[in-house]
């Protein structure tokens, strides 16, 4: 009796498939991503470039944060205002490699409308809008996208990946953002990663903020790039989900600007931080960070 021989799919059909199914994926996040007027109509905003510049913000947000999910990320809860833990620079050049830059949130810098203050002051006064006209004004760089995270949104979207690894230099013990660790490699979770890149209990506070913020961004993108998360559906069925929960994108922003800046720091990128020149106490802001006025203004010339 002949064998019954189902029809085998042929190669570029298992390729259409699954270029369609990730179409139509894309297209489903893409509706459920949350947008924001983050863009002001103002004149005279710094020219644009062929490269792209993204402000990536971690803000101190409580929203949606349940009374246990507060005690669970020690972040307290209630109404705080907002302001921005994370404030970060990505420029994707047309060639090369891209560049990571962190903006201390103690930047004394002027705020339009509003004399001179921290920069994560700007986000308090006037939300997106005036965060990325401050930036712009003080660096003269053109921003194009904008991407925000809230304090469950980050602890979610780690969580969805299976934690991540880091390897922080000295043990740390901040109560105020229930982080208690031990130095060398270790596994973190959701919870964890949130105190370790909010904790300003080390010796030089938000400097060393900023570069474990960095040291973050680049663990997410080596787990990301791992078999264990990109070859199984589940945590990219989790990542999708929990991402369009978390991230707050500008209104011309989608998830092909996501996915697009996603691949191109999978593949690595240069780290740095605003140079300073010291710290100066102004009694009404507290004490803050000055840029250097001679290595801040080069650096910003390379991202135009």
């Amino acid at each position: 009796m002949p064998r019954l021989r189902l029809p085998r799919l042929r190669f570029k059909s298992i390729i259409l498939l699954l270029v369609i199914f990730l179409v139509v994926t894309m297209a489903l996040v893409d509706i459920r991503l949350t947008r924001v007027d983050a863009f002001s109509d103002l004149a005279d905003r710094p020219a644009n470039t062929m490269s792209s510049n993204w402000l990536l913000v971690g803000s101190d947000s409580r929203t949606g944060l349940s009374e246990e999910d507060a005690a669970k990320l020690s972040t307290g809860s209630g109404d705080f205002g907002q302001r921005t833990d994370t404030i970060m620079i990505a420029h994707i050049p047309v060639l090369g490699k891209p560049k990571l830059v962190s903006i201390p949130r103690d930047s004394f810098v002027d705020i339009p409308g509003n004399d001179k203050n921290k920069i994560n002051a700007a986000f308090a006064f006037g939300g997106p809008q005036l965060l990325i006209d401050t930036v712009e004004k003080n660096t003269g760089i053109h921003i194009d996208h904008y991407a925000e995270i809230g304090f469950g949104g980050f602890a979610g979207v780690v969580d969805a990946v299976g934690g991540i690894e880091m390897c922080p230099e000295e043990a740390i013990d901040d109560p105020l953002a229930g982080l208690n660790i031990q130095a060398g490699c270790q596994k973190f979770d959701g919870a964890g990663a949130l105190g370790y890149v909010r904790t300003r209990a080390t010796a030089q506070g938000d400097l060393d903020r900023v570069e474990r913020q960095r040291e973050f961004m680049s663990a997410l993108m080596g787990r990301l790039k791992s078999p264990a998360v990109w070859l199984n559906p589940y945590r990219w069925i989790r990542l999708a989900n929990a991402g369009t929960k978390a991230v707050f994108v500008g209104d011309g922003d989608h998830v092909w600007h996501l996915t697009w800046l996603m691949l191109r720091m999978l593949f690595g990128s240069d780290s740095l931080t605003v140079p300073t020149s010291g710290a100066m106490d102004t009694g009404y802001a507290g004490n803050v960070l000055l840029w250097d006025e001679v290595e801040a203004p080069a650096l910003f010339a390379e991202l135009r």
